[in-house]
């Protein structure tokens, strides 16, 4: 089996490099790409729900059993409702509790449960996507967000009701009975006693100027599976453009054009992406260091050996349209992946690139392609130290200790984690060392899966933020017992390691208010009121269909992290993945961008743009990097503000990147520094060449432009433009 797609995988490559014109090659990527999503449309594929149909409408012809034509049935419904095919899913279930002896009470309450959710599905449909209002699916649900068409909802508290009945204890079942009650406007006053989960609309604990989802007033709807996002400047005209990518290979990319005038313009087919599928993640780098931001798509995470498809590199021709250029740069191996980070790990001022791949039923070690210079990558994981071998679910680069050498962090499915120090060139090879149990951080023993290096506390020091991914029930049963207050295991909760600056960490989620479960999916950071602290975005979910749940805001006032969501109206209850902080009208506050969708079709939703109405008038400073020696974005340079905020001398550390580890957001740094009204020190340590630069006496509330090695400070004239709001929106 192997060796079959080992030749499958040649040929591909074949069809590729017969022949790479401009035109030619986004198409030929195309096709492959294509080629293999045809191949893995089978029914031992967790991801192919629709061959799984066929598969079980094939038993049904042999089946010589009512028990094996009933189990036949609900299976199909099952996979139906992963299709998106609810309705057809609903009239299965319904004539298999006709069918079924009530006394077969497990089965029974199943079937209850799953026709529940199925009608709960159908209610989102026609209320959420089809009617969608700036209110629809954001938790606690108020307002517009209450189901106008009721019957959905009230269906799924039928059934709902009938499969929590039994067992009380069956805490996912709860929590999507709470849900539906909500959409009807009827939690918590109309749910049984026997039923209630308490305190799902209470209030954040600290509040903050709500957010307004305007993406369908933008026309920024387009529904996908779960994927990735970049928000950038792709072609250097002063505003903020948005790429998004869909998991699935029969889903195009999408680019999304900004006019400069509140609207946005599907640039997909002109910019040459719309012929390009899949990506469960996407970053921004310039590989070619020509000042044009390219882009790295990343493919196949979960998919075992039906993961296997490349990779893609998209260069930036400078005129709207992007190249793929993945096999050309020799970045080539099939392996399966969502997950990478570019940085200068070698101090040549070009970007080279990590990745970290899943290994399951074959081995997929990872990689670090280290930039030729000359369009190609040579992998050099190997012979650096850099080749783990794991089932790898999330990677971020950075300076944890201040060496000047861009290290790696590793989280992954396996319930442990790899840090990885970067300890220079070596007789002329790169080497890294696993410094992982000399660090402390062999203490993890749960799942994760987002993670990233960041500042938290502003001393100077990269700490680590980890995401706990534990998922044997769905995501519902966590948010219920946290609400009933149940004991959950440490493994499954949040986890943020304080840089000790003596080369080891400490957890110190508990003690900073992170010890709690928010299994995430997509993740970004970024200061949303201007303190000068770090806040988090959380995009939630898995691949369970029952799991409904908010995602979340957390609020860092420093270095203590608040529940923000319930009152910053970002809690979509759909599943999230990639997401982006970004000020993308320009008016002096980052709003955020997520890419909203999960494993299938059924679970498709329209992205989410929530716009920041401003959070108490702190100031602020915008800084685009230039490199000279250090690569062009200046990707991994370190910046240091020092202020003066209320009489008291502090200083605002951060790192030049796209933020988390699964979103992309701008490569301008957007700092904020609280009630300060100058910035007496800026200092810049330029990452690879490590150069320093100082600046004085910078005014703020700009966006400035700093080129290493030139002592004088550009302003960019960046246009502030208004975007329509969506009506009806009533926090």
């Amino acid at each position: 089996m192997i060796r079959l797609r080992f030749f499958f995988e040649l040929f591909l490559l074949a069809v590729i490099v017969a022949g790479c014109s401009r035109t030619a090659s986004n198409r030929r990527m195309a096709e492959v790409l294509n080629q293999i999503h045809q191949r893995n449309q089978v029914a031992d594929n967790f991801f192919a729900p629709d061959a799984k149909v066929r598969y079980y409408d094939s038993l049904a012809l042999t089946a010589t059993s009512e028990q094996q034509r009933i189990r036949n049935s609900y299976f199909r419904a099952y996979f139906l409702l992963q299709t998106g095919e609810v309705e057809q899913a609903i009239e299965i279930y319904k004539e298999l509790l006709r069918r079924m002896n009530p006394q077969e009470k497990e089965a029974y309450r199943m079937v209850n449960l799953y026709l529940g959710v199925a009608y709960l599905r159908l209610g989102e449909q026609v209320n959420c996507v089809s009617n969608k209002t700036a209110e629809s699916c954001i938790f606690p649900i108020a307002g517009a967000g209450i189901h106008a068409e009721a019957s959905g909802s009230q269906l799924a508290v039928r059934h709902l009701e009938a499969a929590v009945e039994p067992d009380l204890n069956d805490l996912e079942g709860r929590w999507l009975l709470n849900i539906a009650y909500m959409t009807l406007g009827g939690y918590p006053e109309r749910v049984p006693a026997k039923f209630l989960l308490p305190g799902l609309d209470a209030a954040s604990e600290r509040q903050v100027n709500p957010f307004q989802e305007v993406s369908g007033a933008l026309g920024l709807t387009i529904r996908d599976m779960s994927g990735g996002v970049i928000v950038e400047d792709f072609n250097q005209d002063g505003t903020l453009d948005v790429v998004t990518s869909a998991w699935g290979l029969d889903e195009p990319m999408k680019f999304w054009l900004n006019k400069g005038d509140g609207t946005f313009e599907n640039a997909s087919e002109n910019s040459k992406l719309g012929i390009l599928t899949g990506g469960l993640n996407l970053m921004q780098t310039d590989y070619n260091n020509d000042g044009l931001l390219d882009i790295f798509v990343l493919r196949g995470g979960w998919m075992a050996r039906y993961g296997r498809q490349p990779n893609s590199l998209l260069r930036n021709n400078g005129d709207g349209t992007f190249t793929d250029v993945t096999f050309e740069a020799r970045l080539t191996p099939f392996f399966t992946t969502q997950t990478g980070t570019w940085n200068d790990f070698k101090h040549d001022g070009w970007l080279d690139v990590f990745i970290g791949n899943e290994t399951t039923q074959d081995l997929y070690p990872c990689e670090l392609y280290i930039n030729q210079k000359d369009g190609t990558f040579l992998n050099l994981a190997e012979e650096s130290g850099a080749s783990i071998m794991d089932y790898v679910k999330g990677v971020t680069s950075g300076d944890f200790d201040n060496d000047g050498w861009q290290d790696i962090f590793i989280s992954t499915m396996n319930r442990k984690c790899y840090l990885l120090r970067n300890g220079g060139m070596r007789n002329g090879r790169l080497h890294f060392e696993d410094v992982t149990a000399a660090a402390g951080l062999d203490q993890v023993t749960s799942k994760t899966f987002p993670t990233w290096f960041w500042d938290f506390n502003n001393d100077g020091l990269l700490d680590i933020f980890l995401c706990g991914y534990e998922f044997e029930k769905s995501l519902g049963f966590y948010e219920a017992a946290e609400k009933l207050e149940q004991p959950l295991r440490d493994e499954s909760k949040m986890k943020l390691f304080r840089n000790n600056g003596d080369g080891t960490f400490s957890n110190v989620a508990a003690e900073v208010g992170l010890n709690r479960v928010v299994n995430a999916m997509g993740s970004n950071f970024g200061d949303f009121d201007y303190d000068g602290y770090l806040d988090f975005y959380l995009g939630t979910g898995n691949p369970d269909t029952k799991s409904i749940i908010p995602n979340r805001l957390f609020k860092n006032e420093g270095g203590k992290f608040y529940d923000v969501t319930a009152a910053g109206r970002v809690g979509h209850l759909q599943k999230g993945h990639g997401v982006a902080f970004a000020d993308l009208d320009y008016d002096g506050d980052l709003d955020i961008f997520a890419q909203v969708g999960g494993s299938f079709k059924g679970e498709s939703f329209q992205n989410s743009f929530y716009l920041n109405p401003g959070q108490g008038g702190n100031n602020w400073i915008g800084i685009r990097l230039e490199g000279v020696k250090a690569n062009k974005p200046g990707i991994g340079s370190r910046i240091t503000l020092t202020v003066t905020d209320e009489g008291k001398v502090r200083t605002i550390n951060r790192d030049m990147n796209s933020g988390g580890s699964f979103g992309a957001s701008p490569l301008m740094a957007q700092i904020g520094i609280g009630r300060s009204t100058k910035i007496d020190r800026l200092e810049i340590t330029w990452a690879g060449s490590n150069h320093r630069q100082i600046f004085t006496n910078v005014a703020p509330n700009q966006f400035i432009s700093i080129e290493e090695g030139n002592p004088e400070i550009t302003t960019l004239s960046y246009k502030r433009m208004s975007f329509v709001r969506e009506p009806g929106f009533n926090p």
